[in-house]
Formats: C-alpha cells, sequence, structure tokens
C-alpha cells in the first residue's frame, strides 16, 4: 500500500498485482527509451520522418519479436508481455506506432500461415532483416465497414493473382517490406455472409512496386508515416496466400482484437505520462506562494483522470488475460481500447490544463504527446463502431442505423 502522504506521483502506483508484472522486461525496455528523449522525437516530428534508430534498437534488443515463437528465433512471449512491452515504451514518452504493427498482423501469420511461409518469414522478421509493419485493410470509400471492400484479387488460369484496389491511412507501409492485405476473391453478392469471400495475403511489398504497387505519403497531424496504396493489376504468387481462400475476414479478427489489446496497452502508458507529467508539475509550480497542486481546479481533476486510468488497466489486463487464455475476446478488447483511449484523452487534457501555456511549448513533449494520445479516439477503430459492437453482438440490442 502506498503512503497516502506521499507528495509526488510514483508511476508505479498504477499495478496489476494478481497479474505477471513483467518487471525485467519494463525495466529493460524504460533504460532502452532513456536514449530517445524528448528531442529526438521533436526532430522526428519536425522532418516528418520515421524513427530508424529507435526501431532499430527495439529490433536488437528482441522486444519486437517478442511474440514469435522461439522456434523461429523470437522469444515466445504472451500478448501481455507484449503490452508491457508498449506501455512502457508510452509512458517513458516514446511513441511505438512506428512498428507496433509487427506485433499484431503476427497473429494472423502464426496462427493461420503455412509452416513454409512462417520458415521464410518469422526468422528474419525476428532479426529486422524483414519488416512487417503494413496492415491493409482500410479503405476510402468503405472505412471501417470492412465487409464492404473494394479490393479484389481475381486468381488466374496460373494459379497467382492479379490485385486491383486501394488502401488508404496504410501506416508504415514506406517502411514496410511485408503487407499483410485483405482483397475480396470473391464477389459479395456471391456470397452466404458478409464476412465471406475475403482472403488475406502475405505480399512482399518490394516485388510488388516493381509490378504496380505504389504509395502515396497522407500529410497528416501525427507523425505515422501513413499512406495511401494503389494496386494496378499487381500480380502476386500464390504462396502469398494465407490459410485457405474466402476465410481471411475471421483471419483477421485476432489480428484486431490483438490491435486493440496493444494499442490500449499504449493508451496506457500514455495515460501515466500525463500523470506524472502533471503531478510533478503541479507538485513543483507555484503561483500566489503555494504549489498549484493545492487548488482543488487542478488536483481533483488529476485525481479524476488518475481513477479513469486505474479502471481502465483493469480491462486492458483482463482482455490480455482471455487472449493468452485462447477465451473469445472480443467484447473485452474492443472496452479495452475504448476505456484505455478515454483515460488517456483525459489525462492528456488534464496535464496540457495544469501545465498552461507552457503546455504549447514543443520543449516540454506534452503538446507532441497530446496530439498522439488524440489520434486514438478514432483509431484505429472509432468509438461508435464500438458502441455498436457491444449494443448487438454483447447485449443483444437490433442492429443500428
Amino acid at each position: 500500500m502506498k503512503d497516502p502522504e506521499m507528495t509526488h506521483y510514483d508511476p508505479d502506483m498504477i499495478s496489476m498485482p494478481t497479474q505477471p508484472a513483467w518487471t525485467d522486461i519494463r525495466d529493460a525496455v524504460g533504460r532502452l527509451c532513456e536514449d530517445f528523449d524528448n528531442a529526438y522525437w521533436l526532430k522526428l516530428d519536425r522532418e516528418d520522418a520515421y524513427p530508424h534508430e529507435f526501431v532499430k534498437a527495439l529490433t536488437e534488443s528482441g522486444f519486437l519479436g517478442a511474440l514469435i515463437p522461439e522456434e523461429y528465433g523470437g522469444s515466445g512471449l504472451p500478448l501481455a508481455a507484449a503490452c508491457a512491452v508498449l506501455e512502457t515504451i508510452h509512458a517513458k514518452g516514446c511513441n511505438a506506432a512506428a512498428c507496433h504493427a509487427q506485433m499484431y498482423t503476427m497473429g494472423t501469420v502464426l496462427k493461420h500461415g503455412s509452416e513454409a511461409q512462417k520458415q521464410k518469414y518469422l526468422p528474419k522478421i525476428a532479426t529486422g532483416e524483414l519488416r512487417l509493419q503494413a496492415f491493409g485493410v482500410t479503405e476510402p470509400t468503405t472505412g471501417s465497414d470492412t465487409t464492404q471492400l473494394k479490393t479484389r484479387a481475381e486468381k488466374t488460369d496460373r494459379g497467382t493473382y492479379i490485385v486491383n484496389g486501394q488502401k488508404v491511412w496504410t501506416s508504415r507501409a514506406f517502411e514496410s517490406d511485408l503487407m499483410l492485405l485483405l482483397a475480396r476473391t470473391t464477389p459479395s453478392d456471391q456470397c452466404a455472409k458478409r464476412s465471406d469471400g475475403m482472403s488475406v495475403f502475405l505480399i512482399d511489398m518490394n516485388e510488388a512496386k516493381k509490378n504496380g504497387l505504389s504509395l502515396s505519403k497522407i500529410d497528416a497531424m501525427i507523425n505515422h508515416n501513413t499512406c495511401e496504396v494503389f494496386f494496378d493489376n499487381v500480380e502476386i504468387p500464390a504462396d502469398t496466400l494465407v490459410g485457405e481462400e474466402g476465410k481471411g475476414f475471421r483471419y483477421i479478427v485476432d489480428s484486431m482484437n490483438a490491435e486493440r489489446i496493444l494499442i490500449a496497452s499504449e493508451c496506457i502508458g500514455d495515460a501515466k505520462f500525463f500523470i506524472e507529467k502533471a503531478c510533478n508539475y503541479a507538485n513543483e509550480r507555484s503561483v500566489f506562494g503555494r504549489p498549484i497542486g493545492a487548488n482543488q481546479g487542478i488536483q481533483f481533476p488529476i485525481a479524476k483522470s488518475y481513477a479513469k486510468a486505474q479502471a481502465a488497466e483493469l480491462m486492458v489486463t483482463k482482455a490480455a488475460a482471455m487472449f493468452d487464455a485462447g477465451e473469445k475476446a472480443g467484447a473485452e478488447a474492443n472496452m479495452a481500447k475504448l476505456l484505455a483511449a478515454d483515460a488517456s484523452w483525459a489525462c492528456a487534457e488534464v496535464c496540457m490544463q495544469t501545465y498552461g501555456g507552457f503546455a504549447f511549448a514543443r520543449e516540454y513533449g506534452i503538446e507532441r504527446k497530446w496530439r498522439e494520445a488524440r489520434l486514438y479516439q478514432t483509431a484505429p477503430i472509432s468509438k461508435n463502431m464500438i458502441f455498436g459492437f457491444l449494443g448487438q453482438h454483447v447485449l443483444g440490442l437490433p442492429r443500428s442505423y
């Protein structure tokens, strides 16, 4: 139990004693992050550049290969350990968005890829020789309605596939060697269910770029190296198909659940960052002869956002535990993302208010993290989509329109 008279916020107050703490991982990631301070991220922000050095350090330390089984050169750790990695990165003021997709796209390959695909790609992904960071799902005209995607992969007489279509908000595409692509292989009007007729492909992007694949970078509010991806009669080999043709949607569901949980962990890390910054500043900044933290107008909002972060972490931990146990975790994964994103945004807002005008000065790192935290109110899935999922698939309410 922490001392109720403590005068400085301790980020370790947010802990889950009933689950593995992954202390060794957190300590190691924390030390790694010390080499990448706010100045490093500000420089990248100004240049709209990719954090090559940071990603290289994470790869060489083995953290990006945490979920890859040992037989393929990884650490073989559960999702909860990967959550500890990403949470710590964000709690230390860094950002894992440049490479976190590698962790959640991995699940589709691990669960549904052939042994040949695993042997070919996973060891090289573990060492960093190859990057699997591009996830080609979202499209300009369909948005979150994945079942209505328009990108087509048509099988040829040679057994190859010809891909035509467009993806958008495909982050890290310029820096990825491989893309996990979801495309329709059977027209939707020929399918019994809306989720049928889609297939997953593991594409070699370097080869595809020579054969009709093109990228266009999107100038965005945050530095996520995000792109539009265009497929113009791109021919891909038959062995790029992951699992069975037509079952791709259900294959990526696990990846999407992992994505929700991992990003929720990043949000918890952001919340810890903001609360620590707010508490320290509220204790140190004096106005009218006393610390501003003594004012209820400062203290109570910080306490409220801290409580939100505590509650959200409980759901994130539950979702990760269920996922690792092989249980159905769709509802919990979505609620974890929803609650953690709201908690991190509440903490971001209260930190901005606590710092006042100084929060807008880039040197403190608050405004950068504030912009990054805002993203998760919208991506990778909007809050309304989560509400609809919970209403219809958990609470048994009619389909909303």
